[in-house]
């Protein structure tokens, strides 16, 4: 099968060819293709050279030289693109990121769930609301999730808008890091205001204490500022390539340099529901240049496996392939030593990364999605042990979580019950740690790496 669809001639469109899952059912296919034309004259939201830097590191971070935190929304939402979310998305990832770099002592590749992240897999095409059938809501760049039909119709118009909004988050993004927002000699000023938890105030305070002391003391024996560098970080972008469409629409080749680039986003990836060798989403994703990565879980077979890596990442390239992993806490013991042992028998050297999210939601009996913390954190633990005894190496996280202050996942030291769901249940589609819990989880892995 890898062999029969290398020989295939790739293009940024040589994915119409094959079978596509996921993809909305748009009334009008003519208005799709006019989108998709409107969106080749525009600018690209990334650089191939940013790209080309992300792999990079993406290689170091699979030899164990990095670490990999990838966070950020379920699913973006349009409205949602205001100053204050996404400088408390970004202020989350740089305190998550500091707690793991001091703890680590690995510099850590920082790749943010947005600027992009708004389409959605869904189950089913249809779902009741209210005795309703309407379309299934899948993501803001798709359909709207209020529940009527107007709203739930896909419209390809929605791809445009979806652009937009990227473009000014990224611009955003940009500019707080530019203008000193991410600088490391004053992580005091990223404030703990959504901490409640006394002791993992505490315990992060103690955390900035010791660096400004280290910096204070390097500027007195050296005589000159300590932390010349530290003033701005690499943050990169990354969503689930579903659209299809939108995906093409911004896959460019560049001038002076080898292969062709989605420009839309730094880190695109291949979700579990697309993840077919012979699929679509496959043949999309194999002839571009990014890095990209592909989610496993409890139910992808060895075979499988072998034959997306060599689909994938035919030449073994350093830092191209990221395996995410998401099982749940109850199969990942099952589930991964095969895996690793599948991609170790292939000879390559691939980043490994944990999503401890998606295997661990369940419902309530008030029929909320959340996901518990415990079980969370516990996925991950294990992932870390299992990779040290298969001789590997676990070399990322992903993350769903949120900047704000939302109720949506139980557990954590702040004591998150069922019954405090429903005060701040923001989510449309996935329920994401708060800010609380996701530097908690910070907490964990640095603990768990050092047991």
């Amino acid at each position: 099968m890898p062999e029969a669809v290398l020989a295939r001639t790739w293009r940024p469109d040589s994915w119409r060819e094959q079978r596509a899952l996921q993809l909305p059912p748009y009334p009008d296919p003519a208005a799709v293709e006019d989108v998709v034309r409107e969106l080749r004259t525009r600018p690209p939201l990334v650089t191939s050279w940013e790209v080309d830097a992300l792999r990079a590191h993406l290689a170091d971070a699979a030899a164990g030289r990095r670490f990999l935190l990838q966070g950020g929304d379920c699913a973006e939402r349009f409205d949602e693109c205001l100053p204050e979310i996404i400088t408390n998305r970004l202020k989350v990832l740089l305190q998550m990121s500091l707690v793991l770099i001091h703890g680590l002592r690995l510099p850590v590749v920082r790749v943010g769930r947005f600027a992009g992240q708004y389409a959605k897999p869904r189950s089913a095409d249809f779902e009741s609301v209210g005795g309703t059938e309407l379309p299934s809501y899948r993501g803001d760049i798709v359909n709207g999730p209020e529940p009527h039909a107007a709203a739930r119709t896909p419209d390809p118009r929605r791809m445009l808008e979806a652009y937009g909004v990227s473009a000014m988050s990224l611009n955003y993004m940009r500019a707080l890091v530019d203008g000193g927002f991410a600088d490391l000699r004053h992580p005091e000023n990223w404030d703990l205001g959504f901490v409640r938890h006394d002791g993992l105030r505490r315990e992060y305070q103690a955390l900035v204490d010791g660096i400004l002391d280290a910096l204070r003391f390097m500027a007195t024996v050296s005589g000159t500022a300590a932390g010349a560098g530290l003033e701005r970080v690499d943050m990169f972008t990354s969503h689930e390539a579903l659209l299809l469409p939108y995906e093409q629409a911004l896959t460019r080749a560049v001038a002076g340099r080898p292969g062709t680039y989605n420009l839309g986003t730094h880190f695109p990836w291949i979700g579990l529901r697309t993840s077919e060798p012979e699929g679509a989403h496959v043949e999309y994703m194999r002839g571009i240049a990014n890095p990209i990565a592909i989610k496993v879980g409890p139910d992808t077979q060895p075979s499988t496996l072998r034959s997306l890596v060599r689909i994938l990442d035919p030449n073994a390239e350093p830092g191209r392939l990221t395996l995410i992993t998401r099982f749940g806490a109850s199969k990942v013991e099952a589930a991964l030593p095969r895996l690793v042992e599948t991609v170790r028998a292939e000879g390559r050297t691939v980043l490994w990364s944990c999503d401890p999210m998606h295997g661990n939601t369940e419902t309530t009996d008030a029929g909320l999605k959340t996901r518990r913390f415990e079980a969370v954190r516990a996925e991950l633990e294990l992932a870390f042990d299992i990779h040290e005894r298969q001789g590997s190496t676990l070399g990322g996280v992903h993350l769903e979580l949120t900047g704000e202050n939302v109720t949506e996942c139980v557990g954590g030291a702040g004591g998150l019950a069922e019954s405090d769901l429903t005060r701040a249940y923001k989510s449309q589609v996935d329920p994401r740690l708060n800010a609380e819990q996701a530097l908690e989880m910070a907490f964990a892995i640095v603990r768990k790496r050092r047991s």
